[in-house]
């Protein structure tokens, strides 16, 4: 079995989590699917900014958890949801790291979602 590899950030690749200024609504078909004032702002490296909501502040009806996996080397391995709303299933459009690794244990409890699937709104 092949060792994964596990990377600390550093300046040449950078993360921060800092907790998000303002509430976040996430919607999809104008379905709110979560709503909070307590997510946190992962920005890593130069990679767009990525919202990381509390999975207690998420409709748990809109979620139903896959088999789905992928690893990072800097924050370990991520498991999937596909949202769902009524006969509509979005395949694999939520994740979260259930035991990130240390950097960024604050995101764990929290999942982010690909901004191409909901309406995802800061203020």
């Amino acid at each position: 079995m092949t060792q994964r590899p596990h990377l600390i950030p550093d300046e040449s690749h950078p993360i921060d989590v800092t907790p998000t200024d303002g509430r976040v609504v996430v919607t999809r078909n104008g379905r709110v699917i979560a709503e909070t004032d307590r997510a946190l702002t992962l920005q890593e490296a130069s990679y767009p900014p990525v919202q990381y909501v509390p999975l207690a502040d998420v409709d748990a009806a809109a979620l139903e958890r896959t088999e789905h996996t992928t690893y990072c080397p800097y924050k370990g391995e991520s498991g999937y949801f596909s949202l769902v709303d009524g006969d509509e299933r979005v395949e694999n459009a939520v994740w979260g790291y259930d035991e990130p690794y240390e950097a960024v244990a604050s995101i764990a409890g929290h999942v982010a979602f690909y901004p191409d699937q909901v309406e995802i709104s800061v203020g």
